[in-house]
């Protein structure tokens, strides 16, 4: 049985595929193109849980759906939820983080630029059975964008320990660091607990 990824972002799958395998996953594009789920919820647990049962049913499969976004202390969590919205729906990837920027303007200090990377997962089958698991990554604002890897702020995001953008980062580094991956790494024994049939694919994928 595959896991239904309720994604449509090409770079989420792809860091999805690289710390599940060996499970078989399919894209939500492939299977629901059709779908939206309108994010109404306060929270990314509220957002991934919409998602996930939303593609859940859809589907007839297992999905795995995830919130997550970027929350800066100097704007009082801001993005938060509204990460992917920010700024408004006629705004890319490149002019949410200048308009980041533009509003961290008051705080040029690395020390007053502390923010976070989140991300909730839920998975959700059709039959009700769910688990969930959270992950966060710590890091600095920088004054401008490096790096060609990645999605979203990631050029924005510098992790002291490395003094690298999560763009800058090899993939192998990002997946093992990032909120996602470390989302995954909780997320992984609670899914097989949770759906055992993915136990038997695991296996066999060994």
């Amino acid at each position: 049985m595959p896991l239904l990824v309720a994604t449509h972002n090409a770079g989420k799958l792809r860091e999805f595929r690289a710390l599940l395998a060996p499970l078989e996953l399919v894209s939500a594009l492939e299977l629901v193109p059709g779908l939206t789920v309108e994010e109404t919820g306060e929270t990314f647990s509220e957002n991934a849980l919409l998602k996930a049962r939303a593609f859940a049913q859809a589907s007839g499969l297992i999905a795995l759906a995830d919130d997550s976004g970027l929350e800066v202390d100097a704007l009082g969590g801001a993005p938060g939820v509204l990460s992917a919205r920010y700024g408004g729906p006629h705004l890319d990837d490149q002019g949410r983080c200048r308009l980041l920027l533009e509003n961290l303007q008051p705080f040029p200090e690395p020390a007053r630029r502390s923010a976070r990377f989140r991300c909730c997962l839920v998975a959700w089958g059709p039959d009700g059975r769910h688990c969930q698991a959270e992950g966060t990554c710590e890091g600095i604002i920088a004054p401008a964008p490096a790096g060609e890897d990645g999605f979203g702020y990631d050029p924005l995001f510098f992790v002291p320990e490395h003094r690298q953008t999560m763009a800058q980062l090899p993939p192998s580094l990002k997946n093992q660091l990032s909120h996602r991956g470390r989302a995954l790494r909780a997320l992984h024994p609670l899914l097989l607990q949770t759906f055992p049939e993915f136990e038997v694919a695991s296996a066999a994928g060994r």
